[in-house]
């Protein structure tokens, strides 16, 4: 692929560039974003004078050296101790001490992903000193730091940081942590012996296990999506069950596909998702084992018939009656006087249906004659239903013996089908407004689901093009230090310049003869006041004018060979001597010796006394 609108090359050259790094120093870039990316290969390619990416590879195949000032060029180590103040604060004030009350391990493992020239390492041990007691710190806590430059990591190993650089941290720990070494500040032995670093490739090395805290701040950003996915899941496998991630603040796990829980969104905090897991349970069935006791079968039978729940009423070949059970008698009114006599006498033989027809259908068919959900009012509004059970009684050798009718109280159940039914109906014309209303919100979910998709790009644009204003940011700073180191050169140069000139100027000053610097085109340069007092003119008057245009009554022709031959030759010329008639009007005779500033062509030097005889 070419693209033709980046200098540099095309994408193919950018690409054979990135394999020569990783296969001639291991580094592999491969996973960073290329903007930024090329931009800062860019920068390198610009300061060493070259357009195309070829030619800077040809470059650091034939210059070692070139690797180093590239990495550092590419490699943005911007960092400092409790950056992002708001986050520490809720780092210390919340999570860290609630971390440590439920953690089960005397040991507390941290990992500074990332960490540069070590400051926010630092950072975090003065946290846990602070928390912990620095006695206890040093005792439990273990800090790794990891980062890919080596020349960071070789700062940050030393521990010496100069006075700007600690400038964010107050002054009680200062004093408590730091000890002052010349213009350095060193963090102190004890716990900087806890704080291990190490040379750590997020894209190919395995993380460091079992850690209770992993900071990793602006770091992730650096990197495309895939790789970010990657190492975010090797992330998730380094912390313990309840550990916790800590990232920058252009930094989010947005996509992390349930790997992280988020503590607090805004401080960039989450905590390490738990694993899927459980347990079924087996509930074994009871089993109840029933004894009959053979005895007495009849009294038995008769026992069980009276406690049935259903109401059964027999009857004979004479139409009298010869059993009521107690649910009979309860549910119709009956009583045990009622037994022995003529069934027509009963209310219940006509209501609330007419039962001799269908008793007289049982005898004569020989089967069960059902009645479903009779209706029987007890009242205005109160209806109850009964299920009927018309069964011919016959005895062992088959001949008939009579009827049991058995009745079973519906009343839930049909109420129950009544409301069923009630419900149903509402349902269905529910069903129809629902029907109506899903396609309706169907079709809003499809209009819904364009515009959460279109949210989605543009919140990944934005997260994007966040990511890359906080990489240009960093650049901008770490351009805006080197600005300040030059600056600072620069005002001490100036002052030494202007010391300088300032000697110089009082020894033009202090000389008792006339002195005139005249520069390549014979103009005045400088004029002290012993040349005021003998010519009558202020320097203010004369500088930068021709020398020879200025009316001091100096022979002209004279005075121009003896400049001429001073600049050219760059030698200092032979002194004449002159009259001259002063602006007082009186008459002297002028010495005028003439040298260079410093060589061919650097301008002259003019000194003037009067000859006194």
């Amino acid at each position: 692929m070419t693209d033709a609108g980046s200098p540099g090359g095309t994408t193919e050259e950018l690409t054979k560039l990135l394999e020569l790094i990783r296969d001639a120093r291991g580094f592999d870039f491969t996973g960073y974003k290329h903007t930024s990316l090329s931009r800062r290969i860019r920068k390198r390619m610009s300061d060493v004078g070259l357009a195309q990416y070829g030619e800077y590879r040809d470059l650091l195949e034939t210059n070692a050296e070139e690797f180093r000032h590239l990495f550092n060029t590419v490699l943005i180590n911007v960092t400092g101790f409790f950056r992002d103040p708001e986050a520490w604060s809720y780092l210390e004030r919340e999570l860290l001490p609630e971390m440590l009350a439920a953690s089960r391990h005397d040991e507390i493992r941290v990992w500074s992903a990332g960490c540069s020239t070590g400051e926010e390492a630092y950072s975090l041990a003065m946290v846990f000193g602070e928390l912990l007691g620095v006695e206890e710190s040093v005792r439990r806590v273990k800090i790794y730091a990891t980062d890919v430059d080596g020349d960071a990591l070789r700062d940050a190993r030393s521990g010496a940081y100069p006075a700007k650089a600690i400038e964010p941290i107050s002054q009680r720990l200062r004093d408590k942590y730091f000890e002052q070494d010349m213009d350095h500040f060193v963090f102190r032995q004890d716990l900087r012996r806890r704080v291990i670093f190490g040379r750590h490739d997020l894209t190919r090395d395995a993380p460091i296990s079992r850690l209770d805290l992993l900071v990793c701040r602006n770091t992730l950003m650096y990197f495309n999506s895939e790789t970010q996915a990657q190492i975010i899941d090797r992330f998730r496998f380094a912390l313990r069950d309840t550990g916790h991630v800590f990232l920058g603040k252009a930094e989010m796990l947005l996509s992390s596909d349930g790997l992280f829980e988020a503590v607090s969104v805004r401080q960039r905090v989450f905590r390490r998702a738990a694993g899927d897991s459980g347990a079924q349970r087996l509930l074994a069935p009871a089993r109840i084992d029933i004894a009959g006791d053979g005895l007495r079968k009849r009294i038995y039978r008769d026992m069980v018939l009276d406690v049935t729940p259903n109401a059964i009423v027999g009857v004979d070949l004479e139409q009298n009656v010869i059993l009521i059970n107690s649910q009979a008698r309860a549910v119709f009114g009956l009583t045990a006087h009622d037994i022995g006599r003529p069934f027509r006498d009963l209310e219940i033989s006509f209501r609330p249906v007419e039962m001799r027809s269908h008793m007289e259908q049982a005898f004569a068919e020989g089967h069960n004659v059902r009645l479903a959900a009779v209706e029987r009012r007890l009242g205005t509004h109160d209806v109850h239903y009964l299920d009927i059970l018309i069964a011919p009684l016959r005895s062992g050798d088959g001949v008939a013996a009579g009827v049991a009718v058995v009745f079973t109280d519906c009343t839930p159940a049909i109420r129950l089908q009544h409301e069923v039914k009630r419900s149903r109906e509402n349902l269905e014309t529910a069903y129809e407004e629902l029907q109506s209303t899903n396609e309706e919100l169907e079709t809003t979910n499809e209009e819904l689901q364009s515009s959460i998709e279109e949210l989605e790009t543009t919140n990944e644009e934005l997260q994007s093009t966040n990511e890359e204003l906080e990489t240009t940011n960093e650049e901008l700073q770490s351009g805006n230090e080197e600005l300040e180191t030059m600056n600072d050169e620069m005002r001490l140069r100036s002052s030494e310049l202007e010391d300088a000139r300032r000697f110089l100027q009082n020894i033009l000053t202090s000389v008792e003869i006339a002195v005139i610097v005249l520069d390549t085109d014979a103009r005045v340069m400088s004029w002290n006041r012993a040349a005021e007092s003998l010519w009558g003119l202020k320097a203010s008057e004369v500088r930068n004018q021709p020398l020879l245009r200025l009316s001091l009554g100096l022979p002209a022709g004279r005075l121009s060979d003896l400049i001429d031959q001073a600049m050219v030759t760059g030698c200092s010329s032979s002194p004449i001597s002159v009259d001259v008639r002063l602006h007082t009007g009186r008459s002297i005779t002028c010495k005028i010796a003439c040298t260079t500033l410093g060589g061919r062509g650097t301008g002259v030097v003019l000194m003037m006394e009067e000859v006194r005889t």
